[in-house]
């Protein structure tokens, strides 16, 4: 998608948030808006591939079958058998999103099905949100029994129509919501065109924006799109397929999915979430990038607590799991396989490497891992310590450490960090630190990595090249003379020697300074005594 056509949609979907803006918070209208483009995309997908059925029938297109007639109902229980095998879901002509944007509109310009604009008018039976409420029910209902049921079930819990933020009166609500629908009909999102994710553009443009604006609660769904990059790049060095890739605190999905651009194919995808509305958002993002339905495994469940995937083995793990958070460390963990080898739990006040033995006990023989962490983990002691001793010298799982610039996060201004774990690693004699702490762009209130910054970071991890002042490979024993202590500066020495100074220089330069002010002194108290005042000095 050009860029012309990129901010264009920005702007068609920034008017559709300033709809709901003022009637509910970012992460409010978020769902509302998100929930609609879903919707509007299973419609979009069924209606093509509905057409694709009928292609050799005398009915061309889907939305002239009559549901009514006899042999309606016959190609309708066709394409619907077809189409929940296929795509995982069924809806029917009148369901349709396009259908119900235009039975909503009411004086307001709608887009017909010639292109042409059109006034509906006060006539048409314009009250939708019945028909709506039961049209999202009948998708997740299509799917019961059928392998895509886990993956739709309660999907679109958060649209609640009946809500009293979208308005006092019902007719309130049906207005807003029918004005919503009616703007998101006339953004194409060119499903037929393979090479352009409009789609996933304006998912991922609407979710940063909401989590920009709705602060901390919103970035622990969200990984800015630099980071992500940074993770995905690590985590297939040197492969061109994965055969699984894995988040424990998958948020929206979107860093399994970055992992996804950087390799030809990905079998598998897994995930789990522990906050409800995210999940949803998680399952709404793959089905959204067409990752079909049997190939992603997304569990809502508190991932420390409640592992959803136990014999789990993945070829690539990525998280940004939320930054030193509390956890039970109950000490039945203590017999946990996950927890078990290192002797401590992590703190119950800090769960950053919990995370880290999770991933790493899930982690395959041959895959990476690369977690973004606060700095605290790189030199922190008592459990943290040891465990990290533990990760160093007994299993040499460690390959990277990545600082990173403060305030990227959204929510957070904090320092952090990118570790990297390998059990297999080509270059276990060593570990690789990376200082790209000073390598950003600041934009207003947030800094950034630009595209040279990420590409540095990613040349110098696959090269494992030293650089005076930003890299420098510390072999096993000089980690462990420093008590594996991994804070960066120990490593990467980034001072800057100030110039010398000339004294005598300085000396010359206060006496000429000195005359100077002696001659002017006399200028003034020549001028005071014209005048018959006393010289201020």
């Amino acid at each position: 998608m050009s860029e012309d056509h990129k901010k264009q949609l920005e702007q068609q979907l920034w008017n559709i948030a300033n709809t709901l803006r003022g009637k509910m918070n970012a992460d409010e209208f978020r769902d509302y808006i998100l929930g609609f483009i879903f919707y509007k995309y299973l419609s979009e997908n069924m209606h093509l591939y509905a057409n694709r059925l009928l292609a050799e029938e005398d009915i061309k297109e889907y939305t002239q079958i009559d549901e009514a007639a006899a042999e309606g109902q016959e190609y309708l229980n066709a394409i619907r058998t077809e189409a929940v095998e296929t795509l995982g879901y069924f809806l029917k002509p009148s369901d349709l999103f396009h259908q119900v944007a235009l039975r909503g509109a009411s004086q307001a310009e709608v887009q017909g099905e010639d292109g042409a604009e059109s006034l509906a008018t006060e006539a048409q039976s314009n009250f939708i949100l019945e028909d709506l409420t039961a049209i999202l029910r009948n998708i997740e209902q299509s799917t019961m029994g059928a392998g895509s049921e886990d993956d739709f079930e309660q999907l679109f819990e958060e649209l609640d129509l009946t809500s009293a933020k979208l308005g006092r009166t019902e007719k309130d609500k049906n207005t807003l919501v029918a004005k919503v629908l009616s703007h998101l009909d006339k953004i194409d999102f060119k499903l037929e065109d393979t090479e352009a994710d409009v789609l996933g553009d304006a998912y991922e443009y609407l979710i940063g924006q909401f989590a920009s604006g709705a602060g901390k609660k919103a970035g622990e769904f969200y990984t800015p799109q630099q980071v992500s990059m940074v993770l995905a790049k690590i985590v297939t060095t040197g492969k061109t397929k994965l055969k699984s890739v894995y988040d424990p605190t998958c948020g929206s999905g979107s860093l399994l999915l970055r992992v996804a651009k950087e390799v030809k194919q990905v079998s598998t995808f897994y995930g789990q979430e522990m906050n409800r509305t995210t999940y949803n958002l998680a399952r709404m993002n793959m089905i959204m990038h067409n990752v079909h339905y049997s190939k992603f495994d997304i569990k809502q469940e508190d991932t420390l607590e409640k592992p959803q995937h136990p014999n789990l083995k993945a070829e690539a793990i990525v998280a940004n799991p939320p930054f030193s958070a509390n956890w039970s460390a109950n000490p039945l963990h203590s017999n946990d396989d996950r927890f078990s080898a290192y002797g401590k739990l992590a703190p119950k006040s800090k769960a950053d490497f919990a995370f880290v033995q999770h991933m790493i006990h899930h982690l395959d023989d041959g895959g990476t891992m690369a977690i973004v962490l606060p700095h605290g983990v790189l030199f922190r002691g008592a459990a943290e310590g040891l465990i990290r001793t533990h990760l160093i010298a007994s299993c040499n799982y460690l390959d990277a450490v990545i600082g990173l610039p403060s305030n990227i996060f959204y929510g957070t201004s904090i320092p952090t960090c990118i570790l990297v774990f390998k059990k297999q690693r080509e270059h276990a004699d060593h570990i690789l630190f990376i200082d790209a702490s000073q390598h950003f762009e600041k934009a207003k209130t947030q800094n950034f990595l630009r595209p040279v910054d990420i590409d540095k970071i990613i040349t110098t991890y696959r090269t494992r090249s030293i650089e005076d002042k930003y890299s420098h490979l510390a072999s096993l024993e000089e980690v462990k003379e420093n008590d594996y202590n991994l804070n960066i500066p120990r490593y990467v020495d980034t001072f800057e020697e100030e110039a010398a100074v000339d004294l005598g220089l300085v000396a010359k330069e206060l006496q000429g300074l000195n005359l100077e002010m002696q001659e002017t002194d006399a200028v003034i108290a020549d001028f005071c005594q014209q005048l018959g005042i006393d010289a201020p000095f």
